[in-house]
């Protein structure tokens, strides 16, 4: 089963995706007898929320980051228009209740606006072999409004880790053979008793971290087996909306990736139309081949096919995001369609001292999305103090 069909699944049965109950399962004043050091290695998704729960746990804890910034693919941007433009994780693909899971304390009121499609209003293109056709738009998604992921763990997660995080440290070895853990980085060494590792798959599948003793063998085949699409967006801004609410590309076959244009204003309280394109796997090298003036006629020009040559004549202006450019990243993300027994693998712990945390490290139940990141943490954490 694909994660894309399990999530099809639940929505079919009415149910909520798993990870829900686990949340709150945990006891957030419950140390135990844990009394180790643990290193996190990342600040995305996975690695905030690591720190975030090991804090209320009470658990002495060290972020080691190799950008100057946290978040990861999380990653925003509020100088393109008048609301911020999520660069990477952009939808909530489940209920709202999500982010009081995740801040995982009563005690504490969670905001966060967002709002659903409409499917009595909202219609979706669908280009293929050159013929537009049109239907309403049926999507359990969620588009944040004046926010992004980003903002919500600008708010309710980060705080508690803040004086945690050391930036621009680039980990280059983890030696787990010994009783303590040493953690070689660019800026030297670093010792602790517990490593939840929280990077991007590809900077793995890339040997960018080395590890002694190697990893198992059923470890290190799922990580340099699994294939971790190329990840590309773009945000074009128009003088007038000329587009539908989403227009889809059919992929032959799906398993190549995904290509979509979505209003990306959608929700907004804005005059500016922002159209947003997000491509993934195979489909983005036609992005990512290019750049400047050529990549920005590339993309006009085939909006004009779609859209009776529309697109250029209203043009403002553009940006990009090339996720296979980022350093510490390097890609998109694990494909939809892994096998989610091979997922499940790269969520495993090893040895009972190095742990996995993030969106391609999960039970295989779902993975890359923000919050499955984040149920991630969840079970690294209850699984290391148990």
């Amino acid at each position: 089963m694909t994660r894309k069909e399990f999530i099809k699944i639940c929505g079919i049965l009415g149910v909520s995706l798993p990870f829900q109950a686990a949340f709150s399962a945990c006891n957030k004043d419950d140390k135990g007898s844990f009394s180790e050091k643990v290193i996190i290695i990342g600040t995305g998704a996975g690695g905030l929320s690591a720190g975030y729960l090991l804090n209320q746990h009470g658990i002495e804890f060290e972020i080691l980051e190799a950008s100057a910034t946290y978040g990861g693919r999380m990653k925003r941007t509020t100088d393109f228009a008048d609301f911020p433009i999520p660069l990477g994780a952009e939808w909530l693909h489940t209920k709202t209740s999500v982010f009081q899971e995740i801040v995982n304390d009563d005690a504490q009121t969670v905001e966060v606006n967002t709002v659903g499609y409409d499917s009595q209003v909202d219609t979706e293109g669908n280009w293929d072999n050159g013929q537009l056709t049109v239907n309403e738009l049926v999507d359990s998604d969620r588009k944040f409004i004046d926010s992004t992921w980003f903002d919500f763990f600008d708010e309710y997660i980060v705080p508690s880790v803040t004086q945690k995080i050391v930036y621009n440290t680039i980990v280059q070895s983890i030696d787990y053979s010994g009783e303590q853990i040493m953690v070689k980085t660019s800026n030297g060494e670093y010792t602790a008793d517990k490593v939840i590792v929280s990077v991007p798959l590809k900077i793995l599948q890339d040997g960018d971290i080395s590890f002694t003793p190697s990893l198992p063998e059923d470890k290190s085949a799922a990580i340099n087996s699994a294939t971790v699409w190329e990840g590309f967006k773009a945000f074009i801004e128009f003088s007038e909306k000329f587009y539908h609410t989403a227009t889809s590309f059919n992929i032959t076959p799906e398993t190549d990736g995904q290509k979509l244009y979505y209003d990306a204003s959608y929700g907004q309280d804005t005059s500016q139309n922002v159209l947003g394109l997000f491509t993934v796997g195979k489909p983005a090298l036609d992005y990512i081949s290019r750049s400047g003036d050529e990549l920005r006629d590339f993309i006009l020009k085939e909006l004009d096919e779609i859209y009776d040559n529309k697109a250029t004549a209203s043009y403002v202006k553009h940006m990009v995001q090339n996720w296979n450019d980022e350093p510490f990243i390097k890609a998109g993300y694990l494909s939809d369609h892994e096998d989610w027994r091979k997922v499940r693998t790269l969520g495993e712990s090893v040895a009972d001292k190095v742990y996995f945390a993030g969106g391609p490290y999960t039970d295989g139940e779902d993975w890359v999305s923000v919050h499955a990141a984040a149920q991630s943490a969840r079970s690294t954490v209850d699984e290391l103090v148990k």
